[in-house]
């Protein structure tokens, strides 16, 4: 059996520029699309993309149903079936219209990909995110050792997560320069730093307690003061290879670069846990705790509105979705409270002061953090 056509490679890679150059796609949502691709060819046996029929689409469909996760071992989710649907419908949309295939099928065609409504829904659905509680980061934290140049990375990593909600892109990207210790404030300039959406923004220092803030002062000058590290120089520095006592590789100390993906910083945060004896979560958990946290402590809609901004987000309705679903035990105590409501207040005085929690642009779409 053929492992590829070339007639596809060749309109595959037209369609890849396309999602990069045309749409604006990053690298992760581009191989989505091709390992969507791969799979469908795989299961038509590699044909040519011009023999396309609506079978074809269903056929692989009801592969995926009964397709099993390697990770797991179960049933591919709902929503990872709607993905990879989804990005075979939009190139057969995309194909339809190109010269040697638009005498061959419809756009229609491409719709057979679609999921019945009712997986669409269970695909779409929102559930609650566990994340750490603000108390369980700071255990993990002042659990973490602090004896060598790397386990005081490690720590001040972990605290500087949770001081400004930075993604672990941004933290393997981040310079000393980027840091304004005087002023509170993390720059997240897209010209050095992998913030999503390339977007520059500013983060200030979160109000999170703890010795967070203390660890990443105390991180920051020994950069600086000690070993005499510049604003060019990293924030978190690589760990540096060489050879150990007995000859082997081992790490030996830090390297004056950056990390070149965000993989140790998942490494960095699972040991930690389980040094802590927490189960893991991983770095990107920590914005949902600390957009639970805004919601205690915000006081009013402007309020908010900046605490959503320092989290990088344009609309407040992000943090509020995406992130800030009120937790389930949370939810018990504010349904058990409403009893307990001052009887003068009226219910249309209530509704007033709950839509005063959702700014007016509450109509617009808005994308996930």
């Amino acid at each position: 059996m053929a492992k590829h056509c070339a007639a596809n490679e060749r309109v595959k890679r037209q369609y890849f520029e396309y999602l990069r150059e045309a749409q604006r796609r990053n690298t992760a949502s581009v191989d989505q699309a091709a390992a969507a691709l791969s799979g469908f060819e795989e299961s038509t046996g590699h044909k040519d993309f011009k023999t396309f029929h609506r079978a074809q689409a269903i056929a692989f469909k009801n592969r995926l149903n009964k397709q099993v996760s390697a990770r797991t071992g179960q049933p591919l989710s709902r929503a990872t079936v709607h993905s990879t649907l989804s990005a075979l419908r939009s190139f057969f949309i995309w194909l339809a219209d190109k010269p040697g295939y638009k005498s061959r099928f419809g756009y229609s065609e491409a719709d057979f990909f679609n999921l019945p409504e009712k997986d669409v829904r269970i695909a779409h659905a929102r559930r609650e995110r566990p994340a750490p509680t603000l108390e369980q980061m700071q255990h993990v934290i002042s659990v973490m050792p602090a004896s060598t140049d790397l386990e005081m990375r490690d720590r001040a990593l972990v605290a500087f997560a949770l001081l400004t909600g930075a993604r672990d892109g941004a933290l393997v990207s981040l310079k000393l320069k980027h840091v304004d210790l005087a002023a509170g404030r993390l720059d997240q300039d897209a010209r050095d730093v992998n913030t999503k959406f390339s977007k520059t923004f500013s983060t200030w220092f979160l109000p999170v307690g703890g010795n967070a803030l203390a660890i990443v002062t105390e991180w920051i000058k020994y950069l600086r003061v000690t070993l005499l590290w510049g604003d060019s120089d990293p924030l978190f520095p690589a760990t540096k290879i060489g050879l150990g006592p007995e000859g082997g590789f081992t790490a030996i100390g830090l390297e004056r670069a950056n990390w070149s993906t965000s993989e140790p910083v998942r490494r960095i945060f699972r040991s930690a846990f389980e040094a802590a004896g927490l189960p893991y979560f991983n770095p990107h958990t920590v914005r949902t705790t600390l957009a639970r946290l805004g919601q205690q402590l915000c006081r009013t809609p402007e309020e908010y509105k900046a605490w959503s901004q320092n989290l990088g987000h344009d609309d407040v309705l992000t943090t509020f979705t995406s992130y800030g679903s009120v937790p389930g035990y949370r939810q018990a105590e504010l349904i058990r409270s409403i009893s307990a409501e001052t009887p003068g207040v009226s219910l249309d005085e209530r509704i007033r002061r709950l839509e005063q929690l959702v700014p007016a642009q509450a109509g617009r779409p808005h994308s996930l953090g």
